[in-house]
């Protein structure tokens, strides 16, 4: 089975957590952390960085790791790594690949029907962030 390495942005605003809607694929109309592939030679935060521009066309600041989360899909297995981020001053997200984004509280963190990987991000999310 092959190995995804991805890095996934956690992306906080003012209490509220960015969640994304995939617009295609075998998971769509799923919920995820925007993200994507990390390519040989990047950084984690390299990746980060990227790929939030290339699906949200804005640039954030990453900071740290919130959780690595290991998750087996019936064609590969993903290895995620999940970095906190925030937007950077007068960013604005724009949806160039995802056809739906909410920003979630800790009321409604599970009210999308998040991919299985993100379902343990959210978790760690709601433990680390939204409980203390």
């Amino acid at each position: 089975m092959k190995t995804l390495n991805v890095v996934a942005a956690i992306i906080e605003d003012d209490g509220k957590i960015l969640a994304t809607q995939r617009g295609y694929g075998e998971f769509k109309d799923k919920w995820e952390f925007p993200g994507g592939k990390i390519k040989e030679g990047e950084s984690e935060s390299e990746a980060l960085i990227r790929e939030i521009r290339e699906e949200l066309d804005c640039d954030i600041i990453p900071g740290k790791e919130l959780i690595t989360v290991n998750c087996d899909y019936p064609d590969f297995h993903l290895v995620m790594h999940c970095i906190w981020a925030h937007l950077k001053e007068g960013e604005h997200i724009k949806l160039l690949e995802h056809e739906g984004a909410r920003w979630l509280t800790k009321d409604t963190l599970y009210s999308v029907d998040w991919l299985p990987a993100d379902i343990e991000v959210a978790k760690a999310i709601f433990t680390d962030y939204f409980q203390s």
